[in-house]
C-alpha cells in the first residue's frame, strides 16, 4: 500500500464483546464482579500461602506463584475495560495498547510454564517420593520460576517489537475487548507474514513446550499410579492431581481454540472464546485449588479467623 495513504494510528478504539448499551450494562456488571472476586480470591491464596509456615513447600510456592500471575493477568484486560465504560470511551493508545499486549502475552505464557513446573513438582512427589526434598530445592524452584519469567519476557518482546513495525491505515477498529495481537494483526495494512511465522514457530515453541512437559510427566504419573497395589492408594494419588487437570484442560482448551489459526481467520467467537483463559481461568483457580485441597481449605480458615479475631480486638 501506497505510503501516502497510511497514516500514524495514536490510538486503537476496542468494541469490546457487545454493541449493544443494555448488553454493555450487563458486561461491566458481570465484569467487575468477576475482577474482584478473581483479586481477593488469588490474594487470600498468596496470604495463606505466605503466612502458613506448613504451606511452605515447593507445590504451594508455585501455586501462590500462579496466584500472582492470575492478579497480574487480570489487572492487564480488566481494569480498561472498566474504565472505559465509566468513561464512555472504546479508545486505547498505541503507547497503552503495545504495553498491554506486552503484559498480556507474558502473563498468558506465564501461566503455562507455572502449570508444566507444577507438573513435574506432582511427578517428583509421585513417582520418587524418597528423592523428593532431594530433587525439589528450594534453589531448583526459584530457579524454574526464574527461568519461566526471563523466557516468557523475551518471547513478549519480540512479539511487540515486530508488531511495532507494523503499519496501520484508517483502520484502528479492534473486534476485541483488549488489546490481543491476533486483532492487532488483522487491522494491519503491512504484510503480516512475518508475525504470523514467529506465531507459529517461535510462539508455537513456547506453547508446547510446557504441554508436552504435562503430557509426559502425567503420562509417568498414571503409568506409576496404576502399578499401587489399592484402589485407596490411587485415589490418594490422583486427587493431589485433580485440581491441576482441571486448570490445565480449561487454559489449554481455550488457547489451542483461539490462537492455533492465522491471524486473517481470527473471528467474534474466538475474542468471546479469549474470556475463558483471560477471565474464566484466573476466576476459577482459587475455587479450583481450595475446594479440593484439605491444606487450603485449613490454612484458609486460619487466615480469615486470625483476621475476624484482629478486627474484633
Amino acid at each position: 500500500m501506497d505510503r501516502d495513504n497510511q497514516t500514524r494510528v495514536t490510538e486503537f478504539l476496542l468494541l469490546g464483546l457487545s454493541g449493544q448499551p443494555k448488553q454493555e450494562e450487563v458486561l461491566f456488571g458481570l465484569f467487575l464482579w468477576m475482577y474482584l472476586v478473581t483479586i481477593i480470591g488469588n490474594f487470600l491464596i498468596f496470604l495463606a500461602i505466605t503466612c502458613d509456615s506448613q504451606l511452605h513447600t515447593p507445590m504451594y510456592f508455585f501455586l501462590a506463584t500462579l496466584s500472582c500471575v492470575d492478579i497480574c493477568s487480570s489487572s492487564v484486560t480488566i481494569p480498561k475495560i472498566l474504565v472505559n465504560h465509566i468513561l464512555g470511551s472504546r479508545s486505547i493508545s498505541y503507547v497503552e495498547c503495545m504495553t498491554q499486549m506486552y503484559f498480556f502475552i507474558t502473563f498468558t505464557n506465564m501461566d503455562g510454564f507455572l502449570l508444566s513446573v507444577m507438573a513435574y513438582d506432582r511427578y517428583i512427589a509421585i513417582c520418587s517420593p524418597l528423592h523428593y526434598t532431594m530433587i525439589m530445592r528450594p534453589k531448583l524452584c526459584v530457579l524454574l520460576v526464574a527461568v519461566s519469567w526471563v523466557i516468557t519476557n523475551l518471547h513478549a518482546l519480540l512479539h511487540t517489537l515486530l508488531i511495532v513495525q507494523l503499519a496501520f491505515c484508517s483502520n484502528n477498529t479492534l473486534h476485541h475487548f483488549f488489546c490481543d495481537p491476533y486483532s492487532i494483526l488483522k487491522v494491519s495494512c503491512s504484510d503480516t507474514f512475518i508475525n504470523d511465522l514467529v506465531v507459529f514457530t517461535v510462539g508455537g515453541l513456547i506453547f508446547l513446550t510446557p504441554f508436552i512437559c504435562i503430557t509426559v510427566s502425567y503420562a509417568y504419573i498414571f503409568s506409576q499410579v496404576l502399578k499401587f497395589p489399592s484402589i485407596q492408594g490411587i485415589r490418594k494419588a490422583l486427587s493431589t492431581c485433580g485440581s491441576h487437570l482441571t486448570v490445565v484442560s480449561l487454559f489449554y482448551g481455550a488457547i489451542l481454540g483461539v490462537y492455533m489459526h492465522p491471524s486473517s481467520s481470527y473471528s467474534v467467537q474466538d475474542t468471546v472464546a479469549t474470556v475463558l483463559f483471560t477471565v474464566v481461568t484466573p476466576l476459577v483457580n482459587p475455587f479450583i485449588y481450595s475446594l479440593r485441597n484439605r491444606d487450603m481449605q485449613r490454612a484458609l480458615g486460619k487466615l480469615i479467623l486470625q483476621r475476624l479475631v484482629l478486627l474484633r480486638s
